[in-house]
């Protein structure tokens, strides 16, 4: 009886410390699109690295020291959504009338709860509005002035539109209306690379979290995925959580981040069969371009995409860490 009573106590106490040391995993994507080595001169692409890393390290400082996958995600979102070099906050692309409008979502998979904003403009950090959506409110997504609003109510940093002003984004817009006038087209389908992340924490429980400023030049207040659950945001404790990036419309059209999902707990497919089928199967087929990161209850990775790069990375509780841009 002494024995056993031993025993106990020291499962009791010891176990959380054996459970803080389970496994995890975060994986980012930073867009996806026509980003060979030719058009990225290398002191730009040893830059890019260095914020994809620095995003990972955030991340992984949440989930190496016992905290949740939502706390994980949102951070390297946010790192991305501070840095020019990415089309989601400060990085943003300009509409067509010459400002920004954010989108932004998170879920949560052990509650499945999410939360989103969508055609914000003076919002620093859009994720983490989106997480107080989930937390704070009743509802999925709010959008326009209603989202700023809420927004400011919770204390969240607002800024002047002017903070997301980037020259080269900039400048891709003039080039953009340029093409339209030329060749007489709406909108130019131009789209730079949304930012995301998924995680795996201690606890078992998947996040995901996706961030955009959106097509360049798009008018009418025009929407993409990124902000629609199941679309380009989903996760779910029972398969996985993904973050896509993009044409939007045809996410949209698909479920394909959902769509992930059904295909394991409905088909039985693994994590990168049903990545695969969706990006490299139904949206190639399609002539669609874009591409998603996921991770799967186990820390399986899939990171598929059908353009010449993207820009992605992961890392895991085993140490084995891996950040690319390029196809090869």
């Amino acid at each position: 009886m002494k024995h056993f009573v031993i025993s106990f106590f020291l499962l009791l106490f010891l176990s959380p410390l054996v459970y803080a040391q389970g496994n995890y995993t975060i994986v980012i994507h930073g867009g996806a699109g026509n980003v060979d080595r030719q058009r990225v001169p290398e002191a730009r692409e040893a830059e890019f690295y260095a914020k994809l890393n620095e995003a990972l390290d955030a991340g992984e400082a949440i989930l190496k020291a016992g905290g949740s996958s939502l706390d994980a995600v949102e951070a390297a979102v946010r790192i991305m959504e501070d840095s020019p070099k990415f089309n989601a906050g400060r990085g943003a692309v300009f509409t067509y009338e010459g400002g920004n409008e954010l989108d932004a979502s998170i879920m949560c998979g052990s509650k499945i709860t999410a939360g989103a904003i969508a055609g914000v403009t003076n919002i620093r950090n859009p994720i983490t509005t989106a997480r107080m959506v989930m937390e704070q409110t009743p509802h999925v997504l709010l959008t326009g002035k209603g989202a700023e609003q809420f927004a400011r109510e919770q204390g969240v940093e607002i800024v002047d539109p002017s903070y997301f002003f980037d020259q080269y984004r900039y400048d891709q817009l003039q080039e953009s209306l340029r093409q339209m006038q030329e060749q007489g087209y709406m909108e130019t389908g131009d789209m730079m690379g949304t930012v995301g992340a998924v995680a795996l924490d201690v606890h078992g429980n998947l996040a995901a979290a996706t961030s955009t400023g959106g097509m360049t030049a798009k008018r009418y207040n025009r929407v993409g995925d990124s902000p629609i659950i199941g679309a380009g945001t989903y996760a779910n404790n029972a398969s996985c959580a993904v973050s896509a990036t993009g044409h939007g419309e045809f996410f949209i059209k698909y479920a394909v981040a959902f769509d992930i999902s059904a295909r394991m707990l409905y088909k039985g497919s693994s994590l990168d069969e049903a990545a695969n089928g969706i990006i490299n199967g139904t949206l190639n087929d399609l002539n669609v371009s874009g591409g998603l990161v996921a991770v799967d209850k186990d820390g399986n990775v899939s990171m598929p995409f059908n353009t010449s790069g993207m820009f992605r990375g992961y890392t895991k509780s085993s140490g084995e860490r891996v950040v690319k841009i390029f196809a090869d």
